[in-house]
């Protein structure tokens, strides 16, 4: 009996040891996206399941977390609270420079660009009954421009101003999430909002399917912002996509590019996996969502900012895409 039991004890301990091993060498990290509604949050889905398969040869778990955006994303990456994030290409740009929110801050040095994704475009959802067809009709109207922490808000900020619109006097300006707008504009509680976001998108989708008609605003007269700007780019909204929009063309605007972006501390060999787990299975990744139609591999190497993460960089040699 002592035997056996001493039998039991040690292999009872052996086995605990393995277990305590293996979640040991296991990598957890966490990807930060934005609202549920948008395409952040499927993207860092789709990323973290292409991980995940492979969590056996690369140790490395992956989760998604929803999140209030691309500020967000970048304060969270620098913290050390995220060790990735899907954050618009201007917000990139701003804080790898100290602009804009990181002003005080300074420049987040440590910032480090992993790959660009699809474009997103400033798209200005407005009610017809409201009598706004142009971003410059938005004089004295109830306008949800984005919460604080989002990308999509300094967007709003910007154009509004090229066409010579404060924010804060010559508007009701409202703060609530992208996720949150399509309900509002339906219950008329706002007359038009904006949001940065790749097509076709769930809120978008959902705020021109209601009873109350909408159109896309076009938002015009951008050049000089576009100029100022480098990472801004003409861009236009496809109606065909929504149905119940009361557009008969396509609706000109601006936009950025959504970007994969994580810190100088995270090790080579994780940011190494998930890039090389991205660009291997690209004829995969495409498909997970229609925004990602016209990829290229060498589109996703465009719009970034930040110094290129070593562990990227290594893939990325290695398939030929930078020599």
């Amino acid at each position: 009996m002592k035997k056996g039991l001493m039998y039991s004890i040690v292999a009872g301990a052996a086995l605990m040891l393995c277990v305590t091993s293996a979640q040991a060498k296991t990598t957890f990290v966490t990807i930060g996206t934005g609202g549920i509604t948008g395409v952040y949050y499927p993207t860092g889905g789709a990323i973290a399941k292409m991980v995940n398969k492979k969590k056996k040869e690369y140790g490395i778990r992956a989760t998604v977390e929803s999140t209030g955006g691309s500020v967000f994303n970048v304060n969270a990456v620098m913290n050390g609270d995220l060790e990735f994030g899907v954050v618009q290409s201007d917000r990139q740009f701003q804080a790898i420079n100290g602009l804009a929110e990181w002003k005080d801050k300074g420049a987040q040095k440590d910032l480090r660009a992993v790959f660009s994704i699809h474009p997103e475009s400033v798209t200005l959802v407005a009610a017809v009954d409201a009598g706004i067809a142009d971003i410059k009709d938005l004089k004295g109207k109830k306008v949800n421009i984005g919460n604080p922490g989002s990308g999509q808000r300094q967007n709003a900020i910007d154009a509004l101003e090229a066409v010579g619109i404060n924010p804060e006097k010559d508007l009701q300006a409202e703060a609530v999430k992208a996720s949150e707008a399509p309900g509002l504009l339906q219950d008329g509680r706002i007359d038009a909002f904006f949001y940065t976001v790749g097509h076709p998108s769930g809120a978008i989708k959902e705020a021109t399917s209601g009873a109350r008609k909408v159109r896309f605003a076009t938002v015009t007269d951008m050049d000089k912002l576009l100029a100022q700007y480098p990472y801004y780019a003409k861009s236009a909204i496809p109606v065909a996509m929504y149905p119940g929009a009361q557009n008969d063309k396509d609706a000109a605007t601006f936009g950025v590019k959504a970007t994969f972006v994580t810190s100088a501390k995270v090790p080579d060999e994780v940011v190494y996996a998930i890039t090389k787990e991205v660009f291997d299975n690209f004829d995969e990744f495409k498909k997970l969502h229609p925004a990602y139609s016209t990829l290229t591999k060498e589109s996703m190497l465009d719009g970034l900012s930040a110094p290129i993460h070593p562990g990227a960089m290594k893939y990325y040699k290695e398939a030929g895409l930078i020599k």
